[in-house]
């Protein structure tokens, strides 16, 4: 049975290991193939896609979109094979890039008033044209021995209720599922139901979201409780919508280990025949 991890990061943008490093790790965990995720770009496609290639595995181009429901919560949507250059979406992914590095510059302000952080710390932890945001902030403050690591920074520094966080603009989670549509993408909610990250949103916001088009709803995810996923999965059959499984392997970056939950070959089929911006590429 094949196995396909459709959630990973680089360096890119928050992993730890380049584009090639990742595809790499997961032929050594012996999947099939997988989609390169990063958040909002798509740089690390072609780096990984020869990779891909060289192993003989099949890369899935992808892209994980920042998105902000009307009360404040967010939400991540998984783009798969859209084009990266559709003016519209370029757009939207070009303004969230600057409000996320403007975030993460006032973020780091704030830090420094109490660490010793410092914004040339934090572009250290980055890799050069990466998009900045909080794990690099969190792996500054992982190398002033203020944190054991990132998931701890996470956890009570960088949180959402923290006197150090900042907001940041993101599109609406309906409008960002028609951007990737209009952009031949497939749009997949990443791990709906992590409550253990904060606030989830309501099936109100999932339905809006499905009106608009989304493809698919990412159930098998660690930050799913168990519970939840099985109401994801029934969510999913009642509106004719697949179901995804993944990693969200982010490299040393993360506990996530790549392949822990993975992707049927049906279900990248589905994928690939809804998908027209951008093309599968089997090794």
């Amino acid at each position: 049975m094949a196995r396909y991890d459709l959630h990973t990061h680089s360096t890119e943008s928050d992993g730890t290991q380049p584009p090639a490093d990742v595809v790499r790790a997961a032929a050594r965990a012996g999947l099939d193939g997988l989609a390169l995720t990063d958040h909002d770009t798509a740089s690390g496609w072609a780096e990984a896609a020869q990779a891909a290639l060289e192993e003989g595995l099949t890369f899935v181009p992808g892209m994980e979109m920042s998105c902000m429901a009307a009360d404040g919560t967010s939400v991540h949507l998984l783009a798969y094979l859209h084009d990266p250059e559709d003016p519209t979406l370029l757009r939207e992914l070009t303004a969230a890039r600057s409000a996320r590095l403007t975030r993460a510059q006032e973020m780091a302000a704030r830090l420094g008033e109490d660490y010793p952080l410092t914004w040339e710390l934090v572009q250290e932890h980055a890799a050069e044209g990466a998009t900045i945001g909080r794990p690099h902030l969190a792996d500054a403050l992982v190398t002033l021995g203020v944190v054991p690591d990132r998931s701890a920074a996470f956890a009570t520094i960088l949180t959402g209720r923290s006197k150090y966080y900042v907001p940041h603009h993101a599109p609406d989670p309906a409008v960002a599922v028609e951007l990737i549509r209009g952009a031949g993408g497939v749009p997949v909610f990443a791990h709906p139901r992590a409550t253990m990250r904060g606030r989830v949103v309501g099936v109100e916001v999932i339905e809006s979201m499905i009106e608009a088009g989304l493809a698919g709803l990412e159930a098998d995810h660690r930050d799913n409780p168990e519970p939840e996923r099985a109401w994801l999965r029934e969510l999913a059959d009642r509106h004719g919508l697949i179901v995804t499984g993944s990693s969200d392997y982010h490299g040393a970056g993360k506990p996530n280990l790549i392949g822990e939950f993975t992707t049927g070959e049906d279900v990248l089929a589905e994928i690939e025949r809804q998908g027209t911006g951008a093309a599968v590429v089997r090794g």
